[in-house]
């Protein structure tokens, strides 16, 4: 898997970037110039994207507000008509002199934010990085009104009022429809509470020195994000030419009930998809032949059951002859008996849904469960079973790198940004994903992807890492894939996983 430090991998906090800059700051970098640099950039993409039309700029009091005085002056060059809106008596001086500048330019001010209205495009120069105290009057009006105007909003950096590492909003916070982060990605970029604010994201590379990034992040940071490069060096792709079924994992899928069959089917197209050489798909006995009929390339298996309940697996399966095991979509808590059963097997173990429920039904041994397994666990909780699981655990972006480190596990966090831990780090984020995943099922066909891969990667040292990372990436990109053909109210599971194929090459 390719992990080399890139620019575009990075997530840095307030405090980081700020120890970053400094570091250029004083070997001899102006500030200045850096300041040229940013709004020259951010003026190649604003012309680029909105070539036509007025644009608004608000600038504030900090370099943020520089950088947007930057861009008003290039675009004012270049012909296109500016409006300024700088409701600020006190500025840095470096942004004063932009400001003074602008003026003697004739770049028309204006003293209301109502009189931007008639602009195409709004830019937010108001805050940057590292914005500390709720925005209040007077200003608040302000944003309110730009976020009820109907407006294109391009924000600087962060939406003005976006706390830097939480992403929570300070008060008020401008919800833009794009945001240029510059240099580097902030940790607010993949924080559940800012997505609603950030809209389309882009980075924006000021060439910070690899040295000045290392010296404060070290070689190995502990935050790191997911590019499509590492997602798709985390997948099997390079095959043995004289590679057969057997040689490229044989996954053992437990999963499914009388209530809950689809989520047996779901994962098992997963799997599928994935590339797994063999699948073996353990279901009740009683959906035996139905699966058979979904899913002919698959080894289905009926187990002994109770009222539409695995209750054990048949003794012609030998769970250790497996690659890897996955278990728990569409079980129902009562399958508890062959959850129990199969999670001391030395085999590496994909636990999911209803077999995540049953191991916290006693959250308390969660942890000494887990660290007696002899082989690779990996866990895929959403939230709520993540908060079953470690009540005791704050939520914040970390807490599945706590989890990880306190259980040996792995473990794939899902939420709109997923979380990817393994013991000792680092903790991975997908920053690419879409709301078209907010469907019952989506989890299903990711438990079954993840499972086959991890067969595949079977003799790998960082197999579970390697599977979690691959298949929440390959995931995401399929369903970005799906809704751009179908819109995201299109994509039901089944097209989820009937897109994974089309998915890889288009957006990794």
């Amino acid at each position: 898997m390719t992990t080399l430090l890139a620019r575009d991998s990075v997530l840095v906090s307030a405090d980081q970037m700020q120890q970053i800059e400094t570091l250029g700051f004083e070997a001899g970098m102006p500030v200045a110039a850096l300041m040229e640099k940013a709004g020259q950039r951010l003026f190649e993409w604003v012309q680029l994207h909105y070539p036509n039309g007025k644009i608004g700029i608000l600038a504030g009091p900090g370099h943020n507000g520089g950088d947007a005085l930057v861009v008003a002056r290039e675009l004012f060059l270049q012909g296109r008509p500016v409006q300024l809106y700088s409701p600020f008596t006190r500025l840095k001086p470096l942004t004063q002199q932009h400001l003074q500048y602008a003026a003697h330019l004739g770049i028309t001010s204006v003293t209301d934010i109502r009189q931007l209205q008639h602009c195409q495009v709004v830019i937010d120069g108001l805050f940057g990085f590292g914005l500390t105290r709720p925005i209040m009057e007077p200003l608040a009006p302000d944003i309110q009104w730009l976020n009820q105007s109907g407006l294109q909003v391009v924000s600087i950096d962060l939406p003005s009022g976006i706390a830097t590492d939480s992403g929570e909003p300070l008060g008020i916070a401008v919800r833009a429809h794009h945001t240029l982060c510059l240099g580097l990605w902030k940790q607010a970029t993949v924080q559940t509470a800012a997505l609603p604010y950030l809209g389309t994201c882009d980075r924006i590379d000021l060439d910070l020195p690899m040295a000045d990034i290392q010296a404060v992040l070290g070689d190995k940071p502990a935050l790191r994000r997911l590019t499509p490069t590492i997602v798709r060096s985390a997948l099997p792709l390079d095959r043995d030419p004289t590679a057969h079924k057997y040689s490229v994992g044989q996954l053992l899928l437990v999963a499914g009930s009388k209530t809950y069959a689809g989520a047996a089917l779901l994962a098992a197209r997963g799997a599928r998809a994935s590339g797994v050489g063999m699948v073996t798909l353990a279901v009740p006995e009683s959906l035996r032949l139905m699966a058979v009929g979904q899913i002919p390339e698959a080894l289905v298996v009926g187990c002994p059951e109770q009222d539409g309940v695995i209750q054990a697996l048949p003794e012609t399966v030998v769970p250790e002859k497996y690659d890897a095991i996955a278990l728990g979509p569409g079980l129902t808590r009562q399958a508890e008996a062959v959850v129990l059963a199969l999670l001391p097997v030395p085999v590496t173990l994909v636990i999911d849904a209803d077999a995540l429920n049953i191991l916290a039904t006693r959250p308390e041994t969660v942890a000494d469960r887990l660290k007696q397994r002899s082989h690779t666990t990996l866990l895929t909780p959403h939230p709520g079973e993540f908060r079953r699981l470690f009540p005791h655990l704050p939520d914040q972006l970390d807490a599945a790198q706590t989890a990880a480190n306190l259980t040996g596990a792995t473990i794939i966090l899902k939420r709109a940004r997923s979380a990817i831990a393994a013991p000792d780090g680092p903790l991975w984020i997908n920053p690419a994903s879409t709301p078209a995943l907010a469907r019952g099922g989506s989890g299903d066909v990711l438990t079954g992807l993840v499972g086959g891969l991890l067969a595949q990667h079977r003799a790998h040292p960082q197999s579970a890492t390697l599977a979690a990372i691959g298949g929440v990436g390959w995931h995401a990109a399929a369903a970005d894939y799906a809704a751009q053909q179908q819109t995201v109210l299109g994509v039901d599971p089944l097209t989820l996983a009937a897109a994974l194929a089309k998915g890889l090459p288009k957006n990794l």
